[in-house]
């Protein structure tokens, strides 16, 4: 009899019966894979945007050919465009070009047009591209800067250098130049979807044979082109290992042949200190959705078990084997996870499909995709984790099941009581995983700042994971406990409060379970508030040291040894504009020192109080004075100065010896005061303005206006607005810690359902209690009081530790992950923390509507008839 007993059906017809209970741990499942597909999903979209604003210059190329000594030559070119399987080969080269219409200039940057549409970074709005010599493409704003519609023409002048060589007025011989004048015809406006060119205004493209004349014409007789990178596209059927083998091979030249994504993979490394953070977090968001999840899960089954007690009995009774009732319940654990993460993978591509939809609506300064890419592993990634957490969630329940004797069923039912010891060893074991998991944090944080990045994060994640999951064993002990404390504090508001107090404790282990997995969601969304404020504050920081001044407006022409003086009108025309918090005028050249590895190094000269007015980090410049050269870490490593206490600097004027002062700034130039540079360079002239933009305007806006006033001085000048690459990427870790902590708040929202669960299960559980304090004088208010002030306890004592744990975890995980970019301070998000309190006390509260619509629904005599 006991081999035909009909598990299947029995656990249909089970799950028919509990669909209701049921529903609850299959919206936790179903998010939960939800969540993990959104993650995938949006994992990819995240990755593909970064890597392609990183990359922006290198378009859509299969390869690119790099030369960090910027010596590649057209033989080189040459040489690429003849590997087997290379479609289409460009040189990467730019020069400049100042325009002018209508008594207004820009100093424009220039680029060719490319070969094959994959190789040009730049996107054809409106017109056609350039072919003949005569033509030139713009960006929009530098069009309506100029006045000029497509099919109107412009003035285009610049330096060509003479073929003869000169004798000038001191004796020496050299080559003079002249300016040249030409008109272009605008055949089309470009964008640059990916900011590929917004530090400089944008850029202009003209045709090949165009540009690589007005380079040839700026440079010396004699004088090859050269540049440093050569971008590649590849045949259809070729294949990009050997290609990239046969390039290496054919332009000897090469430091280096890469991928547009290997090499964004680089530059973000370099930025962040190293990829291995962004690969924690997007593993790490699955992991917390679905342990929430299933602790939601076996806390819903273990109660279902129990109500079922009886039925199980009786099962027993009349045949059934201790494994048909194990596998009755994983095979209901089964469909539940199966019908749930189907539900939830659609739900998770729906999301971020309509998130694609909606993001053209904001101004987030980088396309995105269209669609997602619904790939196989985001396919089954997600259900295969789903089905496996649901069956992982029931496993013991279902030997509780298996457990139960036939002798049940002759007993009459107590309501479920799941208060049976956690037992010594857990305790233990759960006191050792706690303090080791957190001496182990310590000692990850300690290797961070040693240097030790890598090694300090797996130390850190590791400990972090190992005292949480300790948190998490141990909360059956202390967290029922704190629960009630906490609920005696309030009992003095009423009955209600002190029953509701009293009712944590019925039931400690679905207590903990419940708000242990609202504890894991806030901790974990806690984690990456405070980790997103402490990042920002880094990141801005950062940036600062990488861009230390917004705006630079400089002379483009040369004059002998220096660029020409900047004119007097330029600055009275960006003196005028609104949006700068102010100007400074700076000097800005390479100085001679009389070191034989490094004869020359780049200098900028400004009074400290100018500088200090307009950079983003004046406190960087707090040792420029007299008698020091103030040198950025990486500048001093590069001309080897490292160790140096002083260098003595060479020029007309004579000699002078400084004192070398580093600073923690990622800055091409070393920085001196006027008094000693008009010790070896008595005729100071002023050839770059620097420019900060004041907080609260817009960057891009505030640098138009700059590009439109300098345009109405009639003099060649370059503007460059470091503010616009530094707003990007400021933007860019906005966008990815926004979607970072929307995604960890799903978890927040799988607990609140637990929460919602286990008071619905408390009020099934307690229908003849309840009925009997009705009987005596509870009134319906009174009862919903009840039930609201558990929720709230609940739900309130799991956010607030998790509040805690959260600025442990998110300082330690904050100063381990940006050890590599420097200092680290630590900041309180206290507005974010007070949002996530009242947000889980609200919630608490609305979870109880339900419940208790049912707990005052039953009348009390028709309660304490029930059996």
């Amino acid at each position: 009899m006991a081999t035909s007993f009909p598990a299947a059906r029995l656990t249909l017809a089970q799950m028919r019966r509990s669909a209701g209970r049921l529903a609850s741990a299959g919206v936790a499942i179903a998010i939960g894979t939800a969540f993990v597909a959104a993650t995938l999903l949006a994992g990819n979209v995240i990755t593909s945007t970064t890597y392609g604003q990183v990359a922006a210059a290198l378009a859509d190329a299969d390869l690119a050919v790099l030369d960090d000594n910027l010596s590649l030559t057209e033989a080189d070119l040459d040489a690429a465009r003849g590997v087997e399987g290379v479609a289409a080969a460009d040189a990467q080269e730019t020069s400049y070009t100042e325009l002018n219409h209508g008594g207004k200039s820009v100093y424009q940057q220039i680029i060719a047009v490319a070969s094959d549409e994959r190789l040009m970074p730049l996107e054809l709005s409106d017109g056609a591209w350039p072919a003949a010599k005569d033509e030139v493409a713009l960006p929009p704003d530098v069009a309506d800067r100029l006045g000029v519609e497509i099919g109107d023409v412009v003035t285009s002048s610049r330096w060509v250098i003479d073929d003869e060589p000169t004798t000038f007025d001191d004796g020496s011989e050299g080559y003079d130049g002249h300016d040249v004048a030409e008109k272009l015809t605008l055949t089309g406006l470009v964008d640059d979807p990916y900011a590929a060119y917004a530090g400089t205004g944008g850029a202009a493209v003209m045709s090949q044979a165009a540009l690589a004349q007005r380079v040839t014409d700026g440079l010396e007789p004699g004088t090859e082109r050269t540049v440093g990178a050569i971008l590649v596209a590849l045949d259809p059927a070729a294949d990009p290992a050997a290609v990239d083998e046969a390039l290496a091979a054919a332009v000897p030249a090469a430091t280096d042949v890469t991928t547009s994504e290997a090499y964004a993979e680089k530059q973000v490394a370099q930025m962040s200190g190293g990829d291995t953070i962004f690969l924690v977090f997007v593993m790490a968001f699955a992991a917390v959705a679905l342990v929430v999840a299933g602790l939601v899960i076996a806390n819903t089954f273990q109660v279902l078990v129990a109500q079922r007690a009886r039925t199980l009995a009786l099962l027993r009774c009349v045949g059934a084997t201790t494994g048909q009732l194990y596998r009755s319940v994983l095979l209901e654990a089964a469909v539940l996870g199966t019908l749930a993460s189907l539900t939830g993978i659609v739900i998770g591509a729906a999301l971020v499909q309509g998130g694609l939809m909606i993001a053209p609506t904001f101004d987030l300064g980088m396309p995105l995709p269209e669609a997602i890419n619904l790939t196989t592993p985001v396919f089954v990634a997600p259900l295969a984790v789903g089905i496996v957490v649901t069956l992982a969630a029931a496993l013991a329940p279902a030997l509780a099941a298996a457990r139960v004797a036939p002798l049940a069923a002759l007993r009459p039912s107590d309501a479920p009581n799941l208060r049976k010891g956690a037992g010594r060893l857990r305790a233990v074991l759960a006191t050792l995983m706690t303090l080791g998991g957190l001496a182990l944090l310590g000692v990850g944080v300690a290797l961070a700042l040693e240097g030790e990045l890598e090694i300090g994060l797996m130390a850190t994640v590791g400990g972090g994971s190992m005292s949480l999951i300790g948190v998490i064993v141990g909360s059956v002990f202390w967290l029922p406990k704190v629960t009630a404390g906490i609920g005696r504090l309030v009992g003095t508001a009423g009955p209600s409060a002190r029953l509701a107090a009293a009712n944590t404790l019925r039931n400690p282990r679905r207590t903990a379970a419940t708000s242990t997995a609202l504890l894991i969601g806030v901790t974990l969304v806690g984690t990456m508030t405070t980790g997103a404020a402490t990042a920002r504050v880094a990141m801005d920081d950062e940036l600062n040291a990488m861009y230390p001044v917004d705006v630079q407006i400089s002379t483009a022409i040369s004059d002998g040894e220096q660029e020409a003086a900047m004119a007097p009108a330029v600055t009275d025309a960006i003196s005028g504009v609104a949006g700068l918090r102010g100007t400074a005028e700076v000097t800005s050249l390479y100085v001679e020192t009389s070191d034989s590895r490094w004869p020359e190094i780049q200098t900028t000269v400004a009074s400290p109080d100018d500088l200090r007015a307009v950079v983003n980090n004046p406190e960087r410049f707090d040792r420029l004075q007299q008698g020091t050269l103030v040198v950025p870490e990486q500048l001093a490593k590069h001309h080897e100065l490292e160790g140096l206490d002083e260098i003595e600097l060479t020029g007309p004027g004579g000699k002078t010896t400084l004192d070398i002062a580093t600073i923690d700034m990622q800055y091409g130039s070393a920085f001196m005061v006027p008094q000693d540079f008009q010790a070896i360079y008595p005729d100071l002239r002023a050839n770059m303005i620097w420019a900060g933009v004041a907080d609260g305007e817009d960057a891009a806006d505030t640098f138009a206006a700059v590009q439109d006033a300098v345009s109405t001085t009639d003099e060649a000048v370059e503007v460059a607005g470091a503010v616009v690459d530094r707003n990007s990427f400021q933007q860019l870790i906005d966008v990815i810690l926004g979607i970072v902590v929307g995604l960890l708040a799903v978890a927040v929202v799988i607990a609140l359902i637990g929460v919602a669960n286990t008071l619905s299960l408390s009020v099934i559980e307690r229908n003849r209690e309840s009925a009997m304090l009705r009987a005596i004088g509870l009134s319906k208010g009174q009862l919903r009081a009840t039930l609201a002030i558990e929720g709230m306890l609940i739900a309130g004592v799991g956010a607030v530790l998790g509040v805690v744990l959260g600025l442990l975890y998110g300082w330690a995980g904050s100063a381990t992950a940006l050890a590599g970019i420097g200092q680290v301070t630590l900041v309180v998000p206290w507005a974010e923390i007070a949002l996530i309190l009242g947000v889980a006390l609200l919630a608490g509260l609305v979870a109880s509507v339900v419940p208790a619509r049912a707990a005052v629904r039953t009348h009390p005599v028709a309660a304490l008839a029930a059996e």
